[in-house]
C-alpha cells in the first residue's frame, strides 16, 4: 500500500472572474501544501466559475480560460507550489476546433468541460468531462461536446483516475473505465447544486462508485450561489469499501484533507495494459511514480451532520448563502424589503439580515386604508427585533390620487382591479426607492403563491431577487420557526414576531380579507401543488392518489394560467428538486388541462 495526503478545496468561485478565481487556486494550494498534501483537487470549472451557460459558445471566453489556466500553472510554480499537483476544471475546445460555428446539432467551437492537471509551471494532461446532463437546470448539450478519454495520473506510485460530476452519477463510460484501467482512487470534480434531500443521495452514490470500481473515491464540490443556484460543498472522501473516511461542512468554504492508504499501482507492461473501455480511451500520464515515505497519518475528519431538524436548517441556509452571494457577487450595497408584518416578508427579512447584516437592510412599511393595526406593530416588531432601518410611507392618498385619475379618464376601478392597484403603488414606491438609493429590491412571494398567480404583477412581485420563490408556504412557516428556534437555543431573542407566523394570511387589500377566500388551505394546496408542479401528474393520476377532483382541476387551472406570471419574476435560490423555472419549461400558449 502507499501513503498520500489529498486536499479536496472546497471553495466558491465567480463565474467570469478568472483572475480572482486563480488566486482561489492558489491561496487553496498553499494551505494545501502547508497540510503537506501531496494532491489538491479543486472543483468542476473552477478557473471560470460553473455554470457559464452560453459563455461556453463565446470564442473569446474559452480562449481566455485556457490562457486563464496555463496561466495558473505558471503561478503556482511562481508561489513555491509547483512540486505539488493541482488538479483543476477549466472551460476549454476540443482539440483542432476553433471558433468556427458549429456542425451536425455540436455547439460552436466545440468547447467542452474539462480538468486539468497542473505540475511544475506546467499544463500536463487535460480531458473532458464525458456525461453531459441534460435535464433539470443542465443544459451543457447545448454548451458543450463531450470528452472521450479518462485521464489516469500516477502520484506517488497511486494511480488515479479523473472524473467531473455527471461522469460519476450515470452508468458506464467513465466509472467503467476507472475499473478497467486499475485505478486506486478516483477524483470527482463537481458543480452539484444543492436540492433538498441530496446530502444523503449523493453520499450513497460516491460509496456505490467506490464499491463498484473497486477503489477509494474523493468527490470536491464547490460552495457559494450562482444566480438561482446554491452550491453547499459536502465534499467527501470514501474508500474502496464505501466506508466514510472524510467529509466537509456544507455552506462554507472548507479545506478538507484526508490520509490515505491505497494500492501502489505497478505497470502490467504494454501487452497486458488496457488502453480503453466503454468506448473510452485511458490516457496514462506519471508524475511521480515512487511512492512517498512512510509517516504518521492524521485523524481524518467526518463533519457530522446536524441534528434531526437538519433539512429545514440546511434548506435556510441555502437561502441566506444564496441570497448573500447574489448580492456580492452583483455588486449591491443593500437590500430593500417591503415589510408588512406578514410570515413573508418577515422570513425574506430575517433571511436578509442573516445573509448581509442588519446595516444593509432597509425595511419599507407601506400600509393602506386596509391594513390592520397589528400588521404594522408586527413589521415594527420585526425591524426592532433585527436592528434594521425601517420607514413608513401610507400609500392611501398615491391610491386616491390614482383612483381619481383613473375615473376622470371614464375608467373608475372597482374589485380587483381597485385591489390590484394597491400593490402596484407599493411596487412602484419600492422601484423608486431602489434606484433612488441603489438598493436591491427583494420579492416576497412564496411558490405557493406564484405557482398559483396568487400575486399583482407589477406590484408584491416586483424585485431584483426572490428569496423565497423556491419555497411552498407551508415551507415557510417552516422556516420561520426553525429560526426562532434556532435564536432561543443561542439564548437570543427570536428574530420574528410570534403574531406574524400565528396569524391568518392576509394580502390586506379589502376589509377582512384572507388567503383563504381565493385559495385553499396551504396545507392541501401545497400537497396538490407538489404533486403536480414536482412529478407532473395529470389530473386522473392526483384524483387517484386521492385528491378531491374538482378541488384538482381548480388547482390546475390557477397553475397553468399563470405562466405568463412566473415567466416575468424575479430569480431566486432553488431548493427543491423541481422549481418554477428553469426545472420546468412550459409554453404560455397551451390549451391543455389535464
Amino acid at each position: 500500500m502507499a501513503q498520500l495526503r489529498i486536499a479536496l478545496a472546497q471553495v466558491n468561485p465567480t463565474v467570469g472572474d478568472l483572475a480572482g478565481n486563480r488566486r482561489l487556486v492558489v491561496e487553496s494550494a498553499r494551505r494545501a501544501a502547508e497540510e503537506g498534501a501531496h494532491l489538491v483537487v479543486m472543483p468542476e470549472m473552477v478557473v471560470t466559475g460553473y455554470p457559464v451557460e452560453d459563455l461556453a459558445l463565446r470564442n473569446s471566453f474559452v480562449s481566455a480560460s485556457v490562457r486563464a489556466t496555463r496561466e495558473l500553472a505558471a503561478d503556482l510554480e511562481s508561489a513555491g507550489l509547483g512540486e505539488t499537483p493541482v488538479v483543476a476544471g477549466f472551460l476549454s475546445r476540443r482539440e483542432g476546433r476553433s471558433g468556427a460555428g458549429g456542425h451536425s446539432g455540436q455547439p460552436a467551437g466545440a468547447p467542452q468541460n474539462s480538468v486539468a492537471v497542473l505540475h511544475r509551471g506546467r499544463v500536463v494532461l487535460t480531458s473532458a468531462k464525458h456525461h453531459l446532463p441534460n435535464y433539470g437546470v443542465f443544459d451543457e448539450f447545448r454548451n458543450f461536446v463531450p470528452g472521450d478519454t479518462l485521464p489516469v495520473v500516477r502520484v506517488h506510485g497511486v494511480d488515479v483516475a479523473l472524473v467531473v460530476c455527471e461522469d460519476l452519477w450515470q452508468e458506464g463510460g467513465p466509472a467503467t473505465a476507472a475499473r478497467v484501467a486499475g485505478a486506486g482512487l478516483v477524483l470527482s470534480l463537481n458543480g452539484s447544486p444543492y436540492e433538498r434531500h441530496k446530502d444523503d443521495v449523493r453520499l450513497d452514490l460516491c460509496q456505490r462508485r467506490a464499491r463498484e470500481i473497486g477503489a477509494a473515491l474523493a468527490y470536491v464540490n464547490m460552495v457559494g450561489g450562482q444566480d438561482d443556484l446554491v452550491f453547499e460543498g459536502d465534499s467527501l472522501v470514501v474508500d474502496a469499501e464505501g466506508e466514510l473516511v472524510a467529509r466537509a461542512p456544507q455552506f462554507e468554504e472548507h479545506l478538507l484533507v484526508a490520509d490515505l492508504d491505497l494500492p501502489e499501482a505497478h505497470d502490467p507492461g504494454p501487452a497486458a495494459a488496457p488502453d480503453g473501455a466503454d468506448g473510452l480511451r485511458i490516457v496514462r500520464h506519471t508524475l511521480s511514480g515512487t511512492p512517498v515515505a512512510p509517516y504518521e497519518p492524521r485523524r481524518n475528519t467526518v463533519t457530522p451532520r446536524p441534528d434531526p431538524l437538519s433539512d429545514t436548517g440546511e434548506v435556510y441556509q441555502a437561502l441566506v448563502v444564496g441570497l448573500r452571494d447574489y448580492v456580492v457577487k452583483n455588486g449591491f450595497a443593500s437590500v430593500l424589503v417591503a415589510v408588512s408584518g406578514g410570515i413573508d416578508s418577515a422570513l425574506v427579512a430575517t433571511i436578509a439580515v442573516d445573509a448581509v447584516g442588519a446595516d444593509r437592510v432597509h425595511g419599507l412599511l407601506l400600509p393602506s386604508e386596509h391594513s390592520s393595526g397589528h400588521s404594522v406593530a408586527d413589521a415594527e416588531d420585526l425591524a426592532k427585533r433585527q436592528g434594521f432601518a425601517a420607514r413608513t410611507v401610507a400609500i392611501a392618498p398615491m391610491v386616491t390620487a390614482f383612483e381619481r385619475a383613473s375615473a376622470s379618464a371614464d375608467t373608475p376601478l372597482s374589485g380587483l382591479a381597485a385591489e390590484n392597484l394597491q400593490a402596484r403603488v407599493r411596487g412602484t414606491l419600492l422601484m423608486a426607492v431602489s434606484n433612488q438609493e441603489g438598493h436591491l429590491v427583494l420579492a416576497t412571494s412564496n411558490k405557493s403563491e406564484s405557482a398559483t398567480g396568487y400575486s399583482t404583477l407589477y406590484g408584491d412581485s416586483v424585485g431584483g431577487f426572490a428569496p423565497i420563490k423556491d419555497c411552498w408556504k407551508t415551507l415557510v412557516w417552516d422556516l420561520a420557526r426553525w429560526r426562532n428556534a434556532e435564536a432561543e437555543r443561542r439564548g437570543q431573542v427570536p428574530p420574528i414576531p410570534e403574531n406574524s407566523i400565528s396569524k391568518p394570511p392576509s394580502a390586506e387589500l379589502r376589509p377582512d380579507q384572507l388567503d383563504s377566500d381565493s385559495l385553499p388551505d396551504y396545507e392541501v394546496l401545497d400537497a396538490v401543488l407538489d404533486a403536480y408542479v414536482g412529478t407532473d401528474k395529470g389530473e386522473a393520476e392526483l384524483v387517484f392518489a386521492g385528491f378531491d377532483r374538482d378541488l384538482v382541476r381548480r388547482v390546475i387551472r390557477l397553475v397553468d394560467r399563470a405562466e405568463y406570471k412566473r415567466r416575468q419574476s424575479a430569480p431566486g435560490t432553488k431548493i427543491s428538486s423541481r422549481n418554477l423555472s428553469r426545472d420546468r419549461r412550459l409554453p404560455i400558449t397551451n390549451r391543455w388541462t389535464v
